[in-house]
């Protein structure tokens, strides 16, 4: 049994899995997360995997990273941002063996991946893919996060990415720069209904998709795991007064049920924002792989945002439509990347004891 810590290293959340597995399959896992926005203090993430290490409070063997915090924009490049992640991560575990997510769907030994930093950026997908194709030989991964939305092809048992970069993946729909926490409004729409009119919104930061889904129910305030625009709390009574700025008003101007009419309609939205994305895929994974793709949904968002915009595709056959909470173990689907880059590093780590 080999002990193997997955990092899923983000911008706004590290996710952390540890993964007890043996030839690739889990036998025991545990899933942390901790937010730690990089683009405040970069140098504190060395403290951040260091938290993560004693919480998981557990012999390694190995650990796998995959990266997607090179994005943030107190890095001037995304190598700068790839290198310096993983100079922190070599710090944090300079004891084990540590192996690398590239885009090309495979696990790199450090040393390799400081040589071609760009095959890090942004692989999370990759993982995601990865493992979904050890369970499906088609499939349609829709996987909602706090910040962006994933849309991962499976065909034939492999992943079939159109796209590697997050520019390109923008392009073809494979990415929607849309999440159920971290949103600015203004980014979903343009405009909104207010008393009988359509009234055009504020593109200061006043609200974010939070607050929406805080108001409609559709997260605790224990998920609220974000800041807040205003530093304020969580409640919904909170959520409501900043969603008033969005149209420049507040609380003693528009009534709670005008509000919570603002707030379904941004809702209604943002489903269609990963709608058409996700029918942009649809349609050329369904041309490939000649058969019925059951569409897969996974993250924070997956009941009221992958799943809604999936039952919005327009198709002639029934789509099937599954949680991987179902299929895989408890709380997977919240930190799939980093379990599929866990579960890759074993199998690469147990190759490489064999051959030496």
């Amino acid at each position: 049994m080999v002990n193997v810590l997955g990092l899923d290293i983000g911008g706004a959340n590290t996710k952390a899995a540890y993964v007890q597995a043996q030839e690739g399959v889990i036998g025991d896992v545990r899933v942390l997360v901790e937010y730690f926005p990089v683009w405040k203090n970069p140098q504190n993430l060395v403290h951040v995997l260091q938290k993560i290490r004693k919480r998981a409070d557990a012999r390694l063997d190995v650990v796998g990273v995959t990266i997607t915090a090179e994005l943030a924009d107190v890095y001037k490049t995304k190598r700068e941002g790839v290198l310096h992640v993983l100079g922190c991560v070599r710090e944090v575990f300079s004891d084990l063996p540590i192996y690398v997510l590239s885009t090309d769907v495979k696990v790199l030994p450090l040393r390799e991946a400081l040589l071609e930093p760009l095959g890090a950026a942004a692989a999370n997908w990759a993982a995601t893919g990865w493992l979904v194709s050890q369970y499906f030989e088609n499939g349609l991964i829709v996987d909602v996060g706090s910040t962006s939305t994933s849309i991962i092809p499976i065909i034939n048992g492999k992943v079939d990415a159109q796209s590697k970069t997050d520019l390109d993946k923008l392009v073809c729909g494979e990415l929607v720069y849309t999440g159920c926490l971290r949103t600015n409004l203004a980014a979903i729409v343009q405009t909104v209904p207010v008393k009988g009119a359509v009234c055009r919104v504020s593109s200061e930061l006043f609200a974010l998709s939070a607050d929406v889904h805080r108001v409609l129910g559709n997260i605790t305030e224990e998920q609220y795991t974000c800041e807040t625009a205003d530093g304020k709390g969580v409640t919904c009574r909170e959520a409501l007064t900043r969603l008033a700025r969005l149209v420049c008003a507040d609380r003693e101007m528009l009534t709670e049920k005008e509000l919570y009419q603002i707030a379904q309609y941004i809702y209604e939205k943002q489903i269609q924002q990963i709608a058409e994305g996700l029918s942009q895929v649809y349609s050329y994974v369904k041309k490939a792989a000649l058969t019925k793709v059951p569409i897969l949904t996974a993250g924070l968002g997956k009941d009221f945002l992958a799943k809604k915009a999936a039952e919005q595709i327009k198709t002639a056959e029934t789509i099937i439509i599954m949680d991987l909470d179902k299929l895989l173990p408890d709380n997977v689907s919240l930190a799939v990347p980093a379990v599929g880059t866990a579960l890759m590093t074993v199998k690469r780590w147990e190759r490489n004891n064999r051959d030496s």
